[in-house]
């Protein structure tokens, strides 16, 4: 029923840094230092994405550096000793890479990024090229919406379209993201329904109803 619908594209960084399946590993190192990322897309063609390199997948080069693994843990560890032992990209990379589209809802791209135990995902086209990444700081982003700005969406696409009659005895207040709403509508059974869809405003933190009916 709400407008304020965000997506992936409203807060994903479009200017990525990124290597190709040839890069050596100290290359990727330097990348990641000079330009403060954690983790690098790798991109092949006209900027297909096709892995990720995160910091983990190259420190596992420094685990194994001088711990000699038996037969039983190099077993259970394979793709951890084969990245060790790797120096290029094409072999450090988690392939297939996790991604999203640029339309994804926010919560979309936070319940990917759970589910797949992953801190930040290359957003891409159908065509599977990048246009962007997204991290988890990003999604949180939504919550520096000014306190005017959800004040206005709430009365906007909750309120005034609930209470069409008694939208005027409605107040909204809200205070670093906690929104209150007070004041007497005419049907209080909609009341329950103004606060759940309150809740669904992107950057709301909480809502306290003190809604009443006639």
């Amino acid at each position: 029923m709400t407008n304020s619908q965000y997506t992936v594209a409203d807060v994903m960084t479009t200017t990525v840094v990124t290597v190709t399946p040839d890069a050596g590993f100290k290359e990727i190192v330097a990348a990641m230092e000079r330009w403060k990322v954690t983790a690098v897309p790798v991109i092949e063609g006209e900027g297909k994405v096709v892995g990720v390199i995160s910091q983990a997948d190259l420190l596992f080069k420094e685990e194994f550096h001088q711990h000699r693994t038996g037969m039983i843990e190099q077993m259970r560890r394979l793709s951890d000793t084969a990245k060790a032992g790797s120096t290029h990209a094409r072999d450090l990379m988690t392939s297939p890479a996790v991604t999203i589209h640029a339309d994804a809802t926010l919560p979309q791209a936070a319940r990917l990024m759970a589910e797949r135990s992953v801190k930040r995902l290359p957003v891409v086209n159908d065509g599977g090229v990048l246009k962007g990444i997204v991290s988890r700081a990003d999604l949180l982003k939504i919550f520096l919406r000014s306190d005017d700005d959800l004040a206005s969406a709430i009365r906007r696409e909750v309120v005034d379209r609930l209470f069409p009659v008694s939208r005027h005895g409605v107040r909204v207040d809200v205070e670093s993201g906690v929104v209150t709403l007070s004041g007497a509508v005419r049907d209080a059974g909609l009341i329950p329904v103004a606060e759940r869809l309150a809740h669904t405003v992107e950057g709301v933190v909480a809502v306290n109803c003190a809604l009443t009916g006639p």
